[in-house]
Parts: structure tokens; sequence; C-alpha cells
């Protein structure tokens, strides 16, 4: 949707459409109202416009497409088995109508929007086996089209746009600002454009930064298509026509009678104007009448040089018309004055209220003093737990200033953990008297050392091998073993934890769900990363034999199974705790704890979890388990606790392969179960993919809790205060390292920081919530 608003109407798309590009049922952004080169083109006498692909266009642009075809763009699913939708379907929705269109004369622009590819990045990255064969298709259609424009009277002087709306990093996703993601390629294809160039080597010498050929800003596209389609440009445009394309307008000089063709001129000029209304409406103190000369003007504010800089190139254009050899001048000065007003618009087009900012910023940080008084109340002594936690969240403050710290946040928590850790093995030590029973830290230390090269993340590393991607890719059996021991394990404490044969129905049915769980995720897998079945004969046969089964329904089958049990669980515990009222009390705490209800939801929850991951991801959460289970053994303290989950919580969200980009965002295992777009559901699907491993140890430390014998009120107050103190100590730091005192919001660390802002807020707003439940 950013990317379409950009192509469309010129102007720069906020961050709010970036939010609201996940909403697919959202029509506040519509551009119906707006002026854009479609409505132009529909205003035309006789103007037709078509559309086929990604319905963004539809709710975009309601009413006004002549005939259209639209396709879900964010259905990510499958509804047969290796025969996945979203890589073919929609792609062949488009294509279809291809051959048809291409033969009728009562269009004036067709629009087609390919899925396919973005797709396939999602589901599989960019080294995807789909991903060749994809591209051989669609350039397959770009010779079809270009073929008709040649042999077609009607389409002679019709020009095919190519262009994609965002590229990919290596994990196939988008968002980010790497070069992979923020350089799409755009091509303008017609037969009338072979006499400007000579042609581009192609294919070229690979470059790191993706610069092959010339730069633009996607911007560009809307004045460019209003130049070679005459009309004017629209009104909120910031984009620069493309020069290398002014050749199609060639520069005629009359010698004999000094007339000038200055047809190319008026459009850099019209251009110009347009972009000059949008700086005077957004800055009122801009004087169009400067001084001729730049050097009579203070030249120390962006605004100074483009006011001399406007003055310059509109002197020029008015000498040009009686003198042709200042043509060329004229023309550069043109262009020079809308790339500067450009990439000022561009820094000022967020219009952030600094108002309600610095609200928000006071509000945060009476948050934080008054989490300091609570805490100073409760904790009479500083213990050595508590520094450290404190030590974690001062530096933690100042990391937020720092957006290339930002942008390698796991390494702050990578390190942290491992402090903490020795922290815990010298507590064990001394409490041991020196005796070695440090072994439970040893393990916890060594398995985080494992977790933490399991997704390189961030923006340095990424491409860095590692063992969810790299080491995997060549030796599947070794995951698919892991996987396995991270089922059974999940399936063997499901049923110890009601030992008592009366109750043993629903723990019979607990084999079954945890089986079929496993053969969906080796279904799911044989069609998502084929490479990582194809050399696995019993996983194979596994697949083969739910081959009749749609993924839809069969991630529908374990959702309904979890569904039962968790119901069937509430039950029997409300039912024994009712019968056990009148036995003695120590007899009902022995029997309630084995019944208790957070560690059955805490394993039905660890189940939800692995079949929402990714099947890479499937063995760190029976690393997660051995963690907890070490932990757990080491008697920690309630501090202790709030701080362990602390670490653990963002530690494994790196370790999953989230990162502080929305391009981290994990779309693959969205539309699990589901046939349809649904908001909320689709919301709810992509939250526990993404945040997963947080999840996951929200549920372990509420687990912690409450196998300690502490009075409740105790217990939550101080898991409260820490878990309050960090996360407004959080958004402070957020809020203030994102605006400098000069008022002026830096964007970039507004783009380092959206995902990481989530994740402060809501997996720690989880943990505070689960704290207040009453202790058994």
């Amino acid at each position: 949707m950013p990317r379409v608003k950009a192509m469309t109407t010129g102007s720069v798309p906020s961050f709010l459409d970036v939010i609201l590009n996940f909403a697919e049922s959202d029509t506040t952004s519509t551009l119906a109202h707006q002026d854009t080169w479609l409505a132009q083109i529909k205003a035309r006498p006789g103007g037709k416009l078509l559309m086929y692909g990604d319905d963004t266009w539809l709710k975009l642009f309601p009413g006004i497409f002549e005939r259209s075809d639209g396709t879900t763009s964010f259905f990510v699913s499958s509804r047969k088995l290796n025969d996945f939708q979203d890589f073919f379907e929609v792609d062949n929705n488009v294509t279809r109508h291809v051959p048809v269109e291409l033969k009728n004369e009562d269009w004036s622009a067709m629009i087609m929007h390919y899925l396919g590819l973005d797709h396939i990045g999602h589901k599989a990255g960019p080294l995807s086996p789909h991903m060749v064969p994809k591209q051989r298709e669609m350039d397959s259609i770009v010779k079809e089209i270009y073929t008709a424009m040649e042999e077609n009277d009607h389409l002679s002087s019709t020009v095919l746009v190519l262009c994609g709306d965002h590229g990919m990093n290596d994990a196939g996703n988008h968002g980010g600002a790497s070069p992979g993601e923020t350089s799409p390629a755009l091509t303008f294809i017609a037969p009338k454009l072979r006499r400007l160039h000579q042609g581009k080597e192609c294919p070229t010498v690979a470059s790191s930064d993706l610069n092959y050929y010339d730069v633009v800003e996607q911007s560009d596209i809307a004045p460019t298509l209003a130049g070679l389609l005459g009309f004017p440009v629209s009104l909120n445009n910031l984009g620069v026509f493309i020069p290398e394309l002014l050749p199609l307008w060639p520069q005629n000089i009359g010698v004999a009678d000094f007339v000038l063709d200055v047809e190319r001129l008026q459009l850099l000029l019209g251009n110009a104007r347009q972009i000059l209304n949008v700086v005077k409406a957004t800055f009122p103190q801009f004087n169009e009448q400067s001084a001729v000369y730049c050097g009579e003007k203070d030249l120390s504010t962006s605004l100074s040089i483009l006011e001399c800089q406007w003055r310059k190139a509109s002197q020029l254009a008015v000498d040009a018309k009686d003198n042709a050899t200042l043509l060329p001048d004229a023309e550069a000065s043109l262009v020079e004055f809308c790339r500067t007003a450009q990439r000022i618009m561009s820094n000022a087009s967020s219009n952030y209220t600094l108002s309600r900012l610095y609200q928000g910023t006071a509000v945060a940080a009476i948050a934080v003093l008054l989490s300091l008084v609570s805490i100073s109340q409760t904790h009479f002594n500083l213990t050595a737990a508590l520094k450290y936690f404190i030590g974690v969240v001062v530096s933690y403050f100042f990391l937020m200033f720092a957006s290339s710290y930002v942008e390698e946040e796991q390494q702050f928590w990578y390190w942290v953990l491992t402090g903490w850790i020795y922290y815990l093995y010298v507590k064990r030590y001394n409490k041991s008297g020196g005796r070695f029973e440090f072994g439970d830290a040893l393990c916890v230390a060594t398995l985080s050392r494992v977790v933490r090269r399991w997704n390189q993340t961030g923006q340095k590393f990424a491409t860095e091998p590692d063992i969810g991607t790299t080491f995997f890719s060549k030796y599947p059996a070794v995951l698919w073993i892991l996987a396995l021991f991270a089922y059974t394990d999940v399936y063997q404490r499901l049923r110890s934890q009601d030992p008592r044969e009366k109750l043993n129905i629903i723990g019979a049915l607990f084999l079954p769900l945890t089986s079929f769980a496993f053969i969906y995720k080796a279904a799911f897998t044989s069609a998502d990363a084929p490479e990582l079945i194809r050399h696995a004969p019993l996983l194979s046969s596994l697949v083969r034999s739910v081959k009749g089964f749609s993924l839809i329904f069969q991630a529908r089958v374990i959702f309904c199974g979890l569904g039962a049990a968790a119901v069937y669980n509430l039950y029997t515990k409300f039912k024994s705790s009712r019968e056990l009222q009148s036995r003695s009390r120590r007899a009902f705490e022995t029997l309630t704890r084995t019944l208790d209800w957070s560690a059955t939801f805490h394993h039905l929850l660890s189940l939800f979890l692995l079949t929402q991951s990714r099947a890479t991801n499937t063995p760190l959460f029976g690393i997660f388990q051995l963690q907890a289970d070490f932990l757990s053994s080491m008697d920690l303290t309630t501090t202790e606790i709030a701080i362990t989950s602390l670490l653990f919580q963002y530690t494994s969200f790196f370790a999953c392969g989230g990162s502080n980009a929305i391009s981290s965002i994990d779309l693959s295992n969205a539309y699990n179960g589901i046939n349809s777009y649904n908001v909320v559901l689709v919301g709810i699907l992509m939250f526990a993919s993404n945040w997963a491993g947080p999840i996951w140890w929200v549920s372990a430390t509420h687990c912690m809790l409450r196998a300690k014998k502490q009075e409740s009120k105790t217990r939550r107050d101080v898991h409260v205060q820490l878990w309050t103190l960090f996360m407004a100590t959080g958004l402070l730091a957020v809020m203030v390292a994102s605006f400098p005192l000069t008022g002026r919001i830096r964007t970039s660390c507004w783009r380092n920081v959206q995902i990481s802002k989530l994740f402060r807020i809501v997996p720690p707003g989880i943990t505070s919530a689960s704290a207040f439940e009453k202790a058994p």
C-alpha cells in the first residue's frame, strides 16, 4: 500500500501506511478523492482503466476501474498440498486476462500486479526452488506483451512500465533499509524507446548496493507518466520527471526565425512549479522572490538554498526562451531544484504532533519515577540481582540513542544473558560452600550459546552461517530428529500432568494430537521448503499419508484438538477442586499442584507455538524447556525469576529470527487454518508465529512463579514492579531518542525501533498480567 501510493500520487507514504498495510479491510487510506494519474486518465473522454492482481488497488481506488479481478495480497496459505495458491493461482488469475485485453482497444491503461514472487520470498526466501521458475514465468509474460505492442497498431504508442513496489532481504521479507529491500527494479519498455538508448549491459556485474544502472525515486514514476501521457502533474506530487526520458522531446531550433521548441523545458518547469506549490504550502516563510545571485543570500538553511535554486532555475528558464544555448543549463537547474525540494519535503512529510510526543515522554518519565519509588519501598537492600537489573535497564536506556546499536540489539541481550548466567553460577557456587554444584548454570549457559547461533539476525550479520538456515539445509535429518524430540517431550509432559486413571480419557488423545501436529509440520514444510524433506523417506511417507487433506483442514484439526483439551482440563480442574475441598489441607495442596492448570496450559501452548513456528525453529522449544527445567531446580527468588524471564524473552525473540525491522515479520504461518482473510484471526496467528519465543517464556515464567512458596501479593508486586520499571524506561528511551531538542523527527530511529517498540509493550504486558492470577 505505501509504495502504491508513492507511484500513483508522487507523494511520500507515512509510517501509518505501513501499519495499515497489514489490515486489508481498512478503508481509511483510500485515494479515491486524491489527484493521481489514474484519476487523470479516468477523467479523459473515453478513459478506461483495468486492474488485475493485488486487490490493494481496488481498496485504494474504489469504483475507478472499468474491469477488474482482484486477489488478496496477504493470503499466503495453501488449499492443497504441493499446490500453493499464493505461488501460482493468484498469478494465473492475472495472466488469463492478458491475451484477451491485449486484443481489446477500449482501454487506456491496464494495471497487472503479480504477487507470486513476493509470496515465494515470504514463504521460503529468495533462494527458494520456486523462485527461478516464477521469474521465467514473468519473463514470458513480458515477452508476450512486448510482442503484442510490436504487432498490433492500437498498441504502437503503448509503454510498458515494469517495476517492483519493493525488494526483499536475504530472508525474503521487506520493510527494512537494506539495499535488497529498497532497490526494486524499474524499466520503461516500448518499441519507440529504442532510439533513446543503444541498450544496457545485461546481465551486468553484481553489486552489493544493487545500484546497477540509474537510480530514481518511486515517486518519480507519477510525474514521468504524466509527461509521457500528456496530463498535468498530481497536486501533491513530490516526484521528479526522469531526465533520461527527456530525449523523447527533441530540441528543435529554427535558426532562421529564432523559434525554439521548448516543450520539454515547459514539462520540467511545470513539474518544478507544482513542487514549488507544495513547498510554499508546507513552509509559508518560503520566499520565491529571493535574490537573483545566491551569493547575496545566507545559505545556512536548507530553505535558503532552495530559494536560491528556484530563483536561478526560473530565471534561466525565462532566458532560455530567447537564447537556445541556455536550454541545457535551464533544464539542469530545474532538475536540481526539484531534487533538492524532493529531499527537503520527504524529510518533512511526516507531520507528527510534537506536543503529544512531549506529553507521552512526560508520562513515561513519571512512570519511571513511580516505579523506582515503589521498588525502593519494597527492596530495602539492593541485592546483587537487583543491582544487575538496574545496570541492564540503564544500559538499555542509552542503547536506544544509537540507531546502529538498535539494529544489532540482539548482541546486547546475548551478552547480558551471559552475564546473568555467570551471576547464577556464582550464587550457586557460594551457596554450595565451594562444592561442584553449578552444573545447572553450566548447562543453561551451553544451551544459550547454541540458541545464540540458531538464527542470524540484525543487519550486519544476517547473511552469516547459522544453524537454522545453513546447517539444517545440509543436514535436514538432524533437524527432524530434534523436532521429533520437541514434540515427544510435549506429549510426555502433557501425559504426566494427570496420573489419575479416571481422567486418562483426554490423556489418551494427546498422543494422536501431538503425532498429527508433527505430521502437519512435515506436510507444511514439504510444500514450503521441500529441500528439507526430499531426502527423508520416512517423512515423505508420512506426508503422503495426509496428501488427501488440505493444509488448512489439518491446521484446523490441530487447533480444534488444542481447544478441546484446554476446555476439558478447565472442567476437570474445577470439578477436582470441589471434590478436594473436604480433604486435609496438605492433601489438597499436593493434588492441586498435580492438577495445576498452568502447567497443562503451558504444554498445550507449546504445541500451539510449535504449529505456528517454522520447521527450523521447532527444536528451539525443546531447548527452551531444558533451560526452564534447569532454572526451576536452581531455587531462584521472585526477583531473580522476573529478571530471568526478561532476559530469556528478549533473547528468544531474536533467536527465533526476529529483529528491530518490519522486514523480519514472518507471514508464512499467519494463515494456518484460514481460507479467507480475517484481520482478527490473521493478527493473532501472525503475533503468535513472530513472538512464539517470548510467549513461551511468559507462560514458563508463570509456571515458575506459581511454584514459589511465597505469598501471592508479594510475588505479584515484585514481578510487576520490575517489569513496569523496565517497560517504562524502554518507552521513555525510545521517545527521547526519536527526536532531538530541535524538534525534528529522526525517521531512521523510528524505522529501526518500530518492531522493538511493539515487542516492548505486548509481552511485558502479558507477563505482568499473568502475575495477577491467584496463587495456589
